[in-house]
């Protein structure tokens, strides 16, 4: 198991995160609002399906902007994993609810700053959505790491993974304990 970084270099880990942080805050300005991006991909909607009604036309542009929450946050969540990963290898329940605990904690202030900004509102739905995309996105780096990172340091046994064999070779791997 490698050393995990202290300092700066620990620090650099965080970059990609607070990257993602400053372009989620600034999606939550007016400028990111339902009045502004509608004027945008509503016309483009209805290029792409002209025969769509208006209500159908809002609801995409609806599902747009909700799957926006999903990806950005999903974005922020694997960018906060690696982070809290900090250059060790594998995967652990500990980093993945610290990276919860920050996406959450996140989402809800990015809330509450769209409460004090014009033309937004703070919706407690908003917060689930954002919640949900950093779940989906833990779940996949879950399921990545225990398909092809070696879980370094923990069991076998704890991680359900007995006779884990790569899609390579066909040899199961060995986990260090």
């Amino acid at each position: 198991m490698t050393e995990q970084p202290h300092g700066a270099n620990r620090l650099g880990y965080w970059i990609p995160a607070i990257v993602v942080g400053i372009m989620i805050s600034g999606f939550s300005t007016h400028y990111f609002s339902d009045e502004h991006t509608s004027r945008i991909l509503i016309p483009a909607l209805h290029w792409l399906f002209p025969s769509a009604t208006p209500r159908m036309l809002h609801l995409m542009h609806l599902g747009i902007r909700k799957l926006a929450h999903i990806v950005e946050f999903g974005a922020f969540s694997v960018t906060v994993f690696r982070s809290v990963r900090a250059g060790r290898s594998g995967w652990r329940w500990n980093w993945a609810l610290t990276t919860l605990v920050v996406a959450v904690a996140y989402a809800s202030l990015d809330e509450w700053h769209q409460s004090f900004v014009p033309l937004r509102q703070a919706t407690p739905r908003d917060v689930a959505i954002d919640t949900f995309g950093a779940l989906l996105a833990q779940g996949m780096v879950w399921w990545y790491a225990t398909r092809k990172w070696p879980l370094v340091g923990l069991p076998q046994t704890q991680a359900g993974l007995e006779g884990l064999q790569s899609r390579e070779t066909g040899k199961p791997y060995v986990f260090e304990d």
